[in-house]
């Protein structure tokens, strides 16, 4: 960086957006044959190409921005800036999902029996598995700020202990809700009822499980001494995403499982 006129980050050629490209275009074509052909050849090769390319990926940009002073106050502002963009792009894809559960349930058509839910379908308990997991991320938001705060106080111990907590938690809401689905009395081919209860619910559950890799990153990131308490937007960016889950759970729980059942 002693060497530039200029705070920006002149990213350098690297062959990984080429590799996540292809194995992306492997994943999807790998689903294709699992599904109509029953061979996971393909879908395996995918995963393991996708975890390579990640895991390249990320090792870069940490060495970018831990070691080699890349990510300066300016580049730290575009960082923030992209990450908010982000979560923006999601909460249209989630508002989509909204959308259609709303068209559907505030005006049943005859094919529902007039009335929602529709005809046959037993709605779970809101007051069950679904408050359990409500609970559960919002305490985990709880300790995600706690860790922040400790971050930011140069409090290590405390930070990594809230840090492991959350990701605890993240990790119990997962199988709570695999047992849920388990256990659900409707499928994703119910009609409109399980295909808007399961997209939604299981993308917010896929989004679980992103952001509870994004802690396990910062976690192991924080034990190697990469995070202080002014440069740390790694784990800053986790949090932000961490806070987004939450609050799209409290919009699914208040419509899908207490006002729509």
């Amino acid at each position: 960086m002693t060497h530039q006129t200029h705070a920006y980050h002149m990213v350098n050629p690297s062959p990984w957006p080429l590799t996540g490209a292809l194995s992306a275009l492997l994943l999807t074509s790998g689903m294709i044959m699992w599904l109509h052909f029953n061979s996971t050849i393909l879908l395996s090769l995918s995963m393991l190409t996708n975890l390579m390319t990640m895991y390249q990926w990320w090792r870069d940009v940490v060495r970018e921005g831990t070691y080699q002073g890349h990510h300066t106050s300016t580049v730290q502002k575009g960082l923030r800036y992209g990450m908010i963009l982000f979560i923006i792009s999601e909460v249209f894809f989630f508002s989509g999902f909204f959308w259609a559960f709303y068209h559907s349930s505030l005006a049943p058509t005859p094919e529902l029996g007039g009335y929602w839910p529709p005809t046959g379908i037993n709605p779970l308990n809101p007051l069950e598995v679904p408050l359990l997991n409500t609970s559960v991320l919002l305490a985990s938001g709880v300790s995600i700020t706690w860790a922040h705060h400790s971050l930011m106080e140069g409090n290590r111990k405390q930070m990594i202990q809230a840090l492991a907590i959350t990701i605890i938690l993240g990790a119990y809401f997962t199988l709570l809700q695999v047992s849920e689905y388990f256990e659900a009395p409707f499928t994703i081919s119910d009609g409109i009822y399980g295909s808007t209860f399961f997209v939604a619910t299981g993308f917010h559950g896929l989004h679980v499980i992103i952001g509870s890799t994004f802690l396990m990153t910062c976690l192991l990131r924080q034990l190697y001494f990469h995070f202080t308490s002014k440069h740390h937007f790694g784990f800053e960016a986790a949090a932000w995403y961490w806070h987004f889950v939450d609050v799209v759970w409290l919009f699914l729980y208040v419509s899908i499982y207490w006002w729509g059942s």
